[in-house]
């Protein structure tokens, strides 16, 4: 009996199915250990009272309900959105302007772009340290160089109203990374769509918002997406600034509560570790962290629809 004309088709889809399967088969594997079961155990604890060492107790809503009263909730996340919305594009903006003038300048470009990348290389930790260190109002020499000019420093990681701008700061120092990225967009932009726009009489603002910017688009929303999530995720800095200005060591019996001074650098990152790491209330965590992942995703799809509408009105 012959075969069915449609059986040597179907044979070999089903085969380049199988091997397009094997090839895909690390990247499924990874997201499926490493996002999809992390994010499905989240989810399931948040349901229940978990310290990591006893039985888990299905709690149902109380974590979310719990939520909603928890004071220290709505100053982290004042704190994580004031990063997102003023630390972020300042950076953004500033890597921008350093790689502009870099790009612009005729002679020294790899030296500077050495200088400006440097800062970047140094680990969070002891860059933070040294920043605290020499910001400190009594002993800094950031201070005593702005007394030279008149001006009376404040006491950066030590007054509320200062910390969060020394984080700024602190980004600003080691935005090197960026502003090398955003130096190869720049010196990738066709040199001949500048010389159309002067020819038409088109001044430097108008080269930059008609050229530059709608060339460089794509990565100016990777570096805002990029950072809007970075900002969300914002621990490292913000923990050892904290420490460091108020203080506080890790000797035993000692006791610090994240946010010095006065809870105005508490992120939501640092509020996730002290609920799960420290006061055991893993269940809780889970929410919070929840929240973040919803918080990032949320940003995303704003900064993504924002683009395209920009996009077209370019």
């Amino acid at each position: 009996m012959a075969s069915s004309p449609h059986a040597a088709p179907s044979r070999w889809r089903r085969g380049e199915g199988l091997r397009a399967l094997l090839w895909l088969s690390p990247w499924i594997v990874g997201v499926s250990v490493f996002f999809v079961y992390p994010l499905l155990s989240t989810v399931y604890f948040s349901f229940y009272r978990y310290d990591m060492t006893s039985t888990p107790e299905f709690i149902g809503l109380d974590n979310y309900a719990y939520l909603l009263h928890d004071p220290r909730v709505g100053m982290s996340a004042k704190n994580t959105l004031w990063l997102v919305a003023i630390m972020v594009p300042a950076t953004v903006l500033f890597s921008l302007a350093l790689a502009q003038l870099v790009v612009r300048l005729k002679a020294g470009i790899g030296i500077l772009r050495t200088i400006f990348y440097l800062p970047s290389l140094v680990p969070l930790a002891a860059g933070t340290i040294t920043f605290v260190f020499l910001m400190n109002p009594a002993t800094g020499p950031w201070n005593k160089f702005l007394a030279l000019f008149g001006i009376h420093g404040p006491d950066w990681f030590g007054d509320p109203a200062w910390s969060k701008p020394s984080l700024t700061l602190l980004s600003l120092w080691s935005c090197g990374q960026l502003a090398v990225i955003f130096m190869a967009a720049l010196l990738d932009v066709p040199k001949h769509l500048y010389e159309a726009a002067a020819i038409d009489g088109a001044g430097a603002w108008r080269q930059f918002r008609s050229v530059t910017l709608p060339t460089i688009a794509p990565v100016l929303m990777f570096a805002l997406v990029t950072n809007v999530i970075y900002a969300l995720q914002y621990f490292t800095q913000a923990m050892i600034a904290s420490r460091v200005a108020s203080g506080s060591t890790d000797s035993p019996g000692s006791a610090f509560t994240p946010g010095y001074p006065d809870e105005s650098l508490l992120t939501l990152p640092q509020w996730l570790f002290q609920s799960g790491f420290r006061d055991w209330t893993m269940g809780y965590a889970c929410v919070l962290a929840l929240l973040l992942f919803a918080t990032s995703m949320i940003f995303t799809l704003i900064l993504l629809r924002q683009f395209r509408r920009a996009e077209e009105a370019i």
